[in-house]
């Protein structure tokens, strides 16, 4: 998931998105320690895309609290 498309998203949506992708994670590492999957990578966009989520919500709770 693109930086941009984030942005778009509300808090309420991120945090949801953010709940899907962790047990995909998990699911995901769980099947490759299982059997190796067939593109190991996946694991690292995941990842990558769980920290996006975690960093857009950090910012908007700054933002929100400088604002106030």
């Amino acid at each position: 998931m693109k930086v941009a498309e984030i942005k778009e998203l509300t808090s309420t949506e991120i945090e949801e998105r953010l709940a899907v992708e962790t047990e995909n994670l998990s699911r995901m590492k769980l099947n490759h320690a299982i059997s190796p999957l067939d593109n190991p990578m996946q694991i690292k966009a995941i990842r990558r895309g769980i920290a996006r989520l975690n960093t857009e919500l950090r910012r908007r709770e700054l933002n929100e609290t400088i604002t106030n």
